[in-house]
């Protein structure tokens, strides 16, 4: 009788708890792909916070595709969230999934990278124009001022416009350093390997290389490496462990641009309670930035932050 009566404790505090989870407000999450180190420091930050602001949470990966995008926000919709967070795939194409969101009454705000449509209620990221002006400021550091430069770029995502923006504006201040391409990477690393072999043959004098992503300076640094071309200098941008384990072992990988995801993901949450509060936004809330070098790991020993 006594375990009759446990079990069924048992299931009725499930059925509770089950009822309570399913009355507080959704936020619908759209990664732009959970396998990245970045996105699922992103994802654990807003899982606490969700808890923290009386939230239910639901995540879904778009794995780079814009379509596969969209369907996840048409779900969302169609569960009657009570807000969407994309990370956009495109920040051209994600337009189409805040106009989505929109018509069903849906409140949309984005984190890490930008979607160009007007409708967003704000954006949370890293400043990332002044992360771009940190890499060139930590590339000069390393190569001197004077010589040839490449960005391995991604010109589809507005964040690494706006890295790339930052840093072509402080290369600017010194004439001696030409950057001489832009090919892209996609964020990828076998892509950013070829992009890299292919400028390590059109540029024999090439001194310098800013990629954009973790991905796209492994990439960059694997091709490097392969050609054994001493007198490269390579920034990258995100420091996950690979490239911080990489900087610190000496090799052409000199400074990583870090993020700070967890922060990004816990004031994206934040500013959806407070818009639920009726309390006005800005459209941008900036994230600082910060940057590792082989100095700093060592001196942190290696510390993630």
């Amino acid at each position: 009788m006594r375990r009759i009566q446990a079990a069924l404790a048992v299931a009725l505090a499930a059925i509770l708890g089950c009822s309570r989870g399913e009355s507080l407000p959704k936020i619908g999450v759209s990664l732009l792909a959970k396998q990245d180190p970045f996105y699922q420091q992103l994802q654990a930050a807003m899982e606490t916070a969700a808890q923290q602001n009386g939230f239910a949470i639901q995540f879904a990966s778009a794995d780079k595709s814009s379509q596969k995008q969209l369907g996840q926000v048409e779900d969302f919709v169609a569960q009657k969230v009570a807000a969407i967070v994309l990370c956009p795939v495109d920040s051209d194409a994600a337009a189409a999934s805040v106009d989505a969101a929109k018509r069903a009454g849906v409140p949309v705000f984005t984190a890490d990278i930008e979607a160009h449509s007007p409708d967003v209620v704000c954006h949370v990221a890293s400043d990332n124009v002044a992360g771009g002006r940190a890499a060139a400021k930590a590339l000069i550091a390393a190569m001197g001022e004077d010589g040839e430069v490449l960005v391995i770029d991604h010109p589809e995502v507005s964040s690494v416009q706006d890295r790339v923006r930052g840093f072509e504006d402080e290369i600017s201040k010194h004439p001696k350093v030409k950057i001489v391409g832009k090919p892209p990477g996609g964020g990828d690393r076998s892509r950013s390997d070829r992009a890299m072999q292919d400028a390590l043959h059109a540029h024999p004098n090439l001194r310098g290389v800013f990629g954009i992503n973790d991905n796209t300076a492994l990439g960059a640094l694997t091709a490097v490496e392969a050609a054994k071309r001493p007198g490269i200098f390579i920034v990258g941008y995100d420091a996950d462990p690979e490239a911080r384990a990489a900087i610190a072992r000496g090799s052409a990988l000199v400074a990583d641009v870090v993020q700070f995801p967890e922060k990004i993901g816990e004031e994206t949450v934040r500013a959806v309670a407070r818009h639920r509060r009726g309390e006005a936004l800005p459209k941008r809330m900036p994230v600082d930035v910060g940057v590792v070098d082989a100095k700093s790991l060592s001196g942190s020993k290696g510390s993630s932050k």
